[in-house]
């Protein structure tokens, strides 16, 4: 009774306690890997699955907690729902285009927000810090969603089928082979003699530029989840040599980290779509102000 007694309270230590301390018995930081908890019909749960379903949730809930029911004079969650979507509508519309910017709109403004607070969830107290024993072996409980390749991952994956969808849907397939493979130069000021064969010129930059496009999704998840694993690294280390003072300025700083990696992604997204989707507003403008 007494050896039970003991294992259940050293558990339960170790389950609500900061990490300094079981951090340095096994790794100074997070396992480069996330570790599953438990398995649902047969597909294994990891705890950085867990910490992004628990954002999730906590997004939804606030948006509909906080912002309710939009009135004529906005509140204050209203109003500052409002200036993000503002914000977002106008940094991206003369990236993307006009024609493209508000069907685009939520996909960016759901990557710039979902990453952000993915980002801040690692400053929460106890994630990747909170540890269970499995196997003989410390576990981290929760750890950052993107400080794990599958999240970063699966995020490129969405970008890029949305890029994709945009670039189809409102350049055409047409315009998407010319903008890759297309001849640039102006027949009326390039002699035929070089005219021509700058199509054979063009056609072999278009198959270095589809090397680069299939190389984006990998740069895309790299970045993100380098700079949120070493982040998160990094306050361990901080809390490791002294819990407190220490690690302060680290948290400041990580709060910019993550601001700057959401803002990096969704401008990066918005840059792939309008390279291809931005073309003729001007023409446009020009034509209807005639």
């Amino acid at each position: 009774m007494r050896r039970t007694l003991s294992t259940a309270l050293a558990a339960t230590v170790t389950l609500f306690s900061a990490a300094p301390a079981s951090a340095a018995e096994g790794h100074g930081g997070l396992m480069p890997a996330a570790e599953p908890l438990f398995h649902l019909l047969g597909l294994p749960v990891t705890n950085s699955m867990v910490m992004s379903w628990i954002v999730a949730i906590a997004l939804i809930l606030i948006i509909r907690l906080a912002v309710g029911r939009p009135t004529l004079i906005p509140h204050l969650g209203q109003a500052i729902a409002e200036s993000l979507v503002q914000g977002v509508l106008d940094l991206i519309t003369p990236i993307v285009g006009k024609k493209v910017a508000r069907p685009a709109f939520p996909l960016l403004l759901g990557l710039f927000t979902f990453i952000l607070i993915q980002n801040w969830s690692s400053l929460i107290p106890g994630v990747g810090s909170l540890k269970i024993m499995e196997g003989g072996q410390w576990m981290e409980l929760i750890r950052p969603g993107n400080a794990d390749m599958n999240m970063t991952g699966a995020l490129a994956i969405v970008s890029m089928v949305s890029w994709l969808y945009f670039i189809l849907k409102y350049a055409g397939p047409k315009a998407v082979l010319y903008d890759i493979f297309g001849n640039k130069a102006d027949k009326s000021e390039v002699p035929a003699l070089i005219y021509y064969p700058l199509y054979v010129v063009f056609f072999g930059v278009g198959l270095i530029e589809i090397i680069s496009i299939a190389f984006r999704p990998v740069s895309l998840s790299f970045r993100l989840f380098g700079n949120v694993f070493g982040g998160e690294n990094l306050l361990h280390s901080m809390s490791a040599i002294c819990a407190w003072g220490l690690p302060i300025p680290f948290y400041f700083m990580e709060m910019l980290v993550g601001v700057v990696q959401a803002l990096v992604w969704t401008l990066l997204v918005a840059v792939y779509i309008g390279l291809i989707c931005n073309h003729g507003d001007d023409h446009e403008g020009a034509a209807e102000h005639h």
